[in-house]
């Protein structure tokens, strides 16, 4: 009896410390590995085909640079998501334009970037290149710590929601009843103290809602939606798949180029990325780049209704079973 306890003591314990293990690497990795990749920026200007040079000379691999005709041109590409910034080569100097809102560490790196005089021949620069924020974060989250800090409890809370639902609630239409009421509830609430009293996201107050509502619903429908198909196993799968590889690899507090790939696009295919992505579109650059995010969020709401239906008709098929091999009453 005792080895039988000092074995399963052993067994919680090593699997725990495993867990630990997994969860330290899964949190610290991605922000160890912080660095640009590909980020997409225009250049533009008489001289931009130097710039572009100079740039994937200096550093490879960090940058995918578009062309733009005209500032204006640059203006349109990252107010439209396409990139993240610009440099826009001038008679005076190179001008920076950079996107907080898009990505705090992005628009820090194009700033750093702007201080580097290019070569003597290539590019005529002032002193100190002008750097313009066209797209900036909310004043009272300028580095967007705020905002980076919103992934977590969404999931968390979608978390606590999933466990009572599934373990309170029996019938599968009720519980699906509960996800959607509480995806409602909580995206007005959420978007509310975001908004109104931590002042993280400007925009219009539905939209957010509307926003935060489609990201709880499609986390807590995930979660719901396993619990009722696969039972606590698939609760637990669920839970850990959005807080281990979900929530460090939604790039909130940096973006999805800054990460190694593919783990920058995974991350957006799960529901914490699609709803930071579309958070950003929502409510700094009126809905621009919203469609692929606003896509994956649905389509992993859908999914988890779908569970919530075939765990449902499984349930009820086993209780028609059940009741059919009771004795018929004399």
């Amino acid at each position: 009896m005792r080895s039988s306890l000092a074995r399963r003591t052993a067994g919680v314990v090593a699997a725990a410390a495993l867990l630990q293990l997994v969860m330290i690497i899964a949190f610290a990795w991605p922000a160890a590995r912080v660095a640009p990749r590909d980020v997409p920026i225009v250049v533009t200007g008489p001289q931009a085909a130097t710039v572009a040079e100079r740039l994937d000379r200096e550093r490879p691999g960090a940058f995918d640079v578009l062309t733009r005709p005209d500032e204006a041109g640059a203006r349109a590409a990252i107010a439209d998501r396409k990139a993240y910034g610009a440099i826009v080569a001038t008679p005076s100097g190179p001008k920076v334009l950079t996107a907080s809102a898009a990505s705090p560490v992005i628009a820090q790196q194009l700033g750093a970037l702007a201080q580097r005089p290019a070569p003597e021949g290539t590019v005529p620069v002032s002193p100190v290149p002008p750097v313009q924020d066209v797209v900036a974060a909310d004043s009272d989250d300028p580095r967007g710590a705020g905002f980076g800090a919103l992934a977590l409890p969404l999931i968390m809370s979608g978390l606590a929601a999933s466990v009572l639902l599934a373990f309170a609630i029996p019938a599968a239409v009720w519980r699906a009843a509960g996800v959607v009421l509480f995806a409602g509830l909580g995206g007005l609430g959420v978007a509310g103290i975001a908004q109104g009293w931590l002042s993280l996201l400007p925009g219009p107050y539905l939209a957010l809602a509307g926003a935060m509502a489609l990201a709880i619903l499609a986390v807590t429908g995930t979660l719901v939606g396993l619990a009722t198909a696969l039972g606590r196993a698939g609760l637990g799968i669920g839970s850990l798949t959005l807080l281990l590889l979900g929530n460090p690899l939604s790039a909130a507090a940096s973006g999805p180029e800054m990460l190694p790939q593919p783990w920058g696009d995974l991350g957006q295919m799960l529901p914490p990325g699609a709803a930071v992505s579309l958070l950003r579109s929502t409510a700094f650059f009126d809905g621009a780049g919203a469609a692929g995010p606003l896509a994956v969020l649905v389509a992993w709401a859908a999914a988890g209704f779908a569970l919530l239906a075939v765990g449902g008709l499984r349930g009820r098929t086993g209780e028609e079973a059940a009741r059919g091999r009771e004795p018929a009453l004399a």
